[in-house]
């Protein structure tokens, strides 16, 4: 698969994977030049193309100034959706994919593959691609292509002042042995403006993916700790779907796969984010001269495993879905599924009475990734009314960083008896966030008449 061939200066689409399907073609050459045997877009080149970009196709590209490099050149951010459509075509909000590029100036690569996470679904849409298509009517996509503009266009790794970009977040900053941190965690102003936009644009996103070259390999949390991250299922899971439809490219702890590193961008958008966060490292064969892969073999393989990301980035997160309830005098049994590739360890069933307080909740249960589990609750402090409902509160991952949820449950109310006589309210249905739980009369009839009996 990486052997070596002559240099082409363009981005052929022709590869696709068998597990995302078919890929949109594109004449559309990379818009630069070999320097030093990389593959070079100078900041102007940019420039001009993302406002091409905007200009052309308004119904799916703004384009965004978010910032300056410490020289004062503009940081672009392109954001991709079908804009006709504020939510999903079911009211639900859109998922949100955050990717950048160019952290280290003459990485050109991880800048190529940021380009090229764009222009596929910009090429896609235009020709009538129903992947790109859907991926932009359920999904924003947004694309910093680079970071570092100064270090691109003078050929180095490092900011105008002399700064690793991808050591200075502030995620246990300076704390690994390391190159040029900075003076400060966001010391820079690359690093504060990429910051700014994931706490401000992007803070509930549901995948962000960082480019660089380097080594051929996907790198999750954490590069600090050899241990295995919180949300190990998601990123396990991810890696034997890869490897078993798309690509056999290797998948690790950053720490193990690559070396300890601090201060990443990556385990700033796990750790401080919440985000389920990769790096791709793209191999740079292109500093030998005479083993330069052409660029279309070269990325394309990380387009599928990007693609086969953000066809599927509805999963990468925990989904609870209520199956039944049942309630008796002094208890609560739910069973939940999980129709997510996430975990959550602090999952609780809320009460919320007419007036739309809170009150009553349960002990915290945990459900695994794609999973089922059965809790039974105390609900011996449990009131409840003729007018109130229930109410799943949790996380979205395990990461202690990520974002909690509330959800609204519908269940249709049937009252049974169990085998030894005593009545119980059973409810079953799908959770809907707009909707709200019936049937709370009858568990509040119930009540009324145990007490009558007591």
């Amino acid at each position: 698969m990486r052997g070596a061939l002559g240099l082409v200066i363009c981005l052929s689409l022709a590869s696709f994977s068998p597990f995302v399907g078919a890929a949109a073609s594109t004449d559309d050459a990379w818009p630069g030049e070999p320097i030093d045997n990389h593959v070079h877009m100078t900041w102007a080149a940019l420039t001009m193309e993302v406002n091409e970009w905007a200009d052309d196709h308004p119904d799916i590209v703004k384009l965004l100034d978010v910032g300056d490099s410490e020289l004062g050149k503009t940081l672009w951010v392109v954001q991709l959706s079908d804009w006709s459509m504020e939510t999903k075509a079911n009211g639900k909000a859109k998922e949100i994919v955050y990717i950048d590029g160019g952290h280290h100036g003459n990485e050109y690569l991880g800048t190529a593959l940021a380009w090229l996470s764009a222009k596929w679904y910009i090429d896609g849409w235009n020709d009538g691609n129903q992947e790109a298509i859907d991926a932009l009517q359920s999904t924003e996509i947004h694309v910093l292509i680079m970071l570092n503009p100064d270090g691109n266009d003078f050929d180095t790794r490092w900011n105008i002042n002399q700064v690793d970009l991808n050591r200075n977040y502030d995620h246990y900053w300076n704390t690994c042995p390391t190159t040029q941190p900075g003076s400060a965690a966001f010391s820079e102003a690359e690093t504060a403006a990429n910051s700014e936009y994931m706490n401000t644009v992007v803070p509930d996103a549901d995948l962000y993916v960082t480019m660089h070259t380097g080594v051929w390999i996907i790198l999750y949390p954490w590069g600090k700790w050899a241990s295995q991250p919180s949300d190990w299922e998601l990123f396990w899971g991810i890696r034997d779907e890869v490897h078993a439809n798309i690509s056999d490219i290797p998948i690790q702890n950053a720490n193990q796969g690559l070396y300890p590193n601090c201060g990443t961008s990556r385990d700033y958008g796990y750790g401080v984010m919440g985000f389920p966060t990769f790096t791709f490292e793209t191999d740079d064969e292109q500093f030998v001269p005479g083993s330069v892969e052409a660029l279309n073999e070269r990325l394309a393989e990380e387009m599928d495993v990007m693609r086969y990301l953000i066809t599927n980035v509805w999963y990468w997160r925990a989904r609870l879905d209520v199956q039944s309830i049942q309630v008796s005098d002094q208890e609560i049994t739910i069973d939940v599924d999980n129709l997510g590739h996430a975990s959550t360890s602090n999952a609780s069933l809320q009460y919320v009475d007419s007036s739309g307080q809170v009150t009553w909740t349960s002990s915290l249960f945990s459900v695994n990734a794609s999973n089922s589990t059965v809790a039974v609750l105390d609900a011996s402090n449990l009131t409840m009314s003729d007018s109130g409902s229930w109410q799943l509160y949790y996380q979205k991952r395990v990461i202690d960083a990520s974002q909690w949820v509330t959800e609204t449950l519908e269940l249709n109310a049937t009252l049974i008896d169990d085998e030894s006589g005593s009545n119980f309210l059973i409810g079953y249905g799908l959770f809907n966030p707009t909707t709200i739980l019936a049937g709370l009369a009858v568990v509040a009839l119930l009540r009324k008449e145990q007490e009558n009996v007591l």
